[in-house]
């Protein structure tokens, strides 16, 4: 069950951008904040975890976590976010990945209580959003959770009836998720639930049968 109760983990810390579309309420920011603080409080609710995060950036939630003496592993494309990382991390294991290619050799025989993803898996097709978080299931931890904050919708009527409403704004680059669709094709695996922060995004909780 996610739990923000007592953090405050985003009061000054993210883009002009970002807090502007989250404050007003619009996409594809909207509920950023809030959804980004639950995945905080979960974590912090089990002391020093074995956390993965999949397409960590700049590490601004990481970098918290691993102060708080979590033990952080991370998976990002670009070089640069991994040196921007890197230096608030030293002893973090940081690896240069394109997750699109499903979980890197170097993790496949690990175990995470935790493992997480930020408004990055929007850049994989349906298809593969299954593949990868079926690898990635066999890499959490018995008790262990998958968080994914990202824009996302219960339902594919709820997800028109955004992309109709932000006419323009809408980002047809971006695949986002469908809870009801991914529950569908990953239930017999695992157990799911979905929190909702904003009529455009929410948390995807995955955790073993």
């Amino acid at each position: 069950m996610l739990n923000n109760h007592g953090f405050d983990l985003w009061s000054d810390r993210y883009d002009a951008s970002v807090r502007h579309a989250d404050e007003s309420s619009q996409y594809p920011f909207a509920g950023y904040a809030r959804l980004m603080n639950a995945i905080y409080g979960s974590i912090m609710n089990r002391p020093f975890s074995r956390v993965l995060d999949i397409g960590f950036g700049t590490a601004v939630l990481t970098s918290r976590l691993y102060d708080a003496g979590h033990a952080i592993t991370g998976l990002d494309f670009s070089l640069e976010m991994i040196k921007i990382a890197h230096s608030k991390m030293p002893d973090a294991n940081l690896l240069q990945w394109d997750f699109t290619l499903g979980v890197p050799p170097a993790l496949r025989n690990q175990t995470f209580d935790f493992i997480i993803s930020t408004y990055a898996l929007h850049h994989l097709s349906d298809d593969a959003k299954v593949d990868f978080i079926a690898e990635l299931l066999g890499l959490l931890a018995p008790q262990g959770a998958i968080l994914i904050g990202d824009v996302c919708f219960q339902t594919r009527s709820a997800l028109l009836s955004c992309k109709a409403a932000c006419g323009n704004t809408w980002d047809t680059d971006e695949i986002y998720f469908v809870f009801s669709e991914l529950q569908e094709r990953l239930s017999p695996f695992c157990r799911m639930a979905f929190h909702e922060f904003s009529f455009c995004s929410g948390v995807i909780e995955i955790r073993k049968s």
